[in-house]
């Protein structure tokens, strides 16, 4: 039913989301950081300097934003493709490649509506403590060449902003387009992995069944969905680095502007050269394939479905 497709996903992005969100967060950070202002020089780097800075919990800098939108994103996602399929299936005939991507291509489209102001916070949030840190440095720098007459600079001061407090500037100045900066990107990105995923994911799970009228075993779900995932997710990644740099509203000391899509390709191109564009793929990898594995078993063996049965005996 859908109300069990919509709560199945909706656990599934819970559970999924608390396990690999620093990883997400290092990933945010790698791809905002350009050549010359580089402050970390990989995943594990990136972990260590945010808990050395910020504490344990800046790990977790801007989860609460995902866990709160994470829920009606999976749902939107996992139950969209489940219509599209059903809908593109004739007389319950096997679907072909063509439609199956077709399928996820509706479901990818559908997701955005709730991806786009998700990423936008969670992005400002996660890589404000990467900006706050460059400036530290470059004002330990600069204090370090003055010379000894010189006036001491105040120390940097980070001033942590809240999810609450960015929706409310961005409304107050922009409307709800602000929620939206970056949909294009959005769309280039989430469509194309729903197109790549979905349909992977569906024909490797099938190998693991049996009989077709037989779910696959959870870990045949589980490794699914991890090799189905993280395929997509470096498929796609140029395609986030694009829609990172957008969605950042704020810039470190002397690093780029972007006006569209284009602009950014471009100066990622000429400026940092082609492999710019791989930066975070595997921190995405990471991030993507436990959480679709995850996902991908607590909706194939329906936790929903059970919860749902309960209620009416419990009452009885």
């Amino acid at each position: 039913s859908l109300p069990a497709k919509l709560i199945n996903g909706g656990i599934a992005g819970l559970i999924g989301v608390t396990c690999v969100f620093p990883i997400d967060l290092a990933k945010t950070r790698l791809q905002n950081q350009q050549n010359g202002q580089r402050l970390y020089s990989s995943m594990s780097d990136c972990l260590i300097k945010t808990i050395r800075s910020e504490g344990y919990f800046g790990m977790y800098r801007g989860a609460a934003v995902n866990l709160t939108l994470v829920t009606p994103e999976k749902a939107i996602k996992l139950a969209a493709n489940d219509f599209f399929r059903h809908h593109l299936s004739k007389d319950g005939k096997k679907l072909t490649l063509l439609r199956e991507m077709l399928a996820g291509c509706g479901a990818g489209t559908c997701q955005v509506i709730v991806t786009t102001p998700m990423e936008m916070l969670k992005i400002q949030l996660q890589d404000a403590g990467r900006i706050a840190a460059q400036k530290k440095l470059m004002a330990a720098q600069a204090q370090l060449s003055s010379s000894s007459t010189a006036r001491v600079a105040e120390p940097v001061v980070e001033t942590r902003t809240t999810a609450t407090q960015i929706t409310r500037e961005l409304l107050r100045s922009k409307g709800i387009a602000g929620l939206y900066k970056g949909l294009g990107a959005t769309l280039l990105r989430d469509v194309p992995f729903s197109i790549v995923y979905f349909p992977l994911f569906a024909n490797l799970n099938k190998l693991g069944q049996k009989d077709p009228s037989v779910k696959a075993p959870f870990y045949v779900s589980f490794l699914s969905g991890c090799v189905a995932g993280s395929t997509a997710a470096v498929a796609v990644n140029p395609c986030d680095v694009i829609k990172t740099r957008l969605q950042s509203l704020q810039r470190g000391v002397n690093e780029d502007t972007y006006s569209g899509i284009l602009d950014c390709t471009k100066k990622i191109w000429q400026k940092e050269g082609p492999m710019a564009f791989l930066k975070g793929a595997y921190c995405r990898a990471l991030v993507i394939a436990p959480l679709f594995g995850i996902a991908q078993v607590v909706y194939f063996i329906g936790i929903a479905e059970f919860l749902l049965d309960m209620l009416p005996k419990h009452r009885a």
